[in-house]
């Protein structure tokens, strides 16, 4: 894996580290307050990518640009 790899999280890890629902990370990903990379639909539900640096912004209670 790359490092630009390491750098995206899956809905799942920021959950967990957030300790929120996998659904409050993706109501946050739709309502513009958590930036995520859209990836192909591929199942039931959508799939997003994270930024390292979104998830570190959000947990040091900085606004999204």
């Amino acid at each position: 894996m790359t490092t630009e790899q390491h750098d995206l999280l899956t809905v799942r890890e920021v959950s967990n580290k957030l300790r929120v629902d996998d659904t409050t990370v993706r109501r946050w990903i739709k309502a513009g307050s958590l930036e995520a990379i859209t990836l192909p639909h591929r199942g039931k539900r959508q799939a997003y990518r994270i930024r390292r640096t979104a998830l570190d912004a959000i947990m040091l209670g900085e606004q999204p640009a």
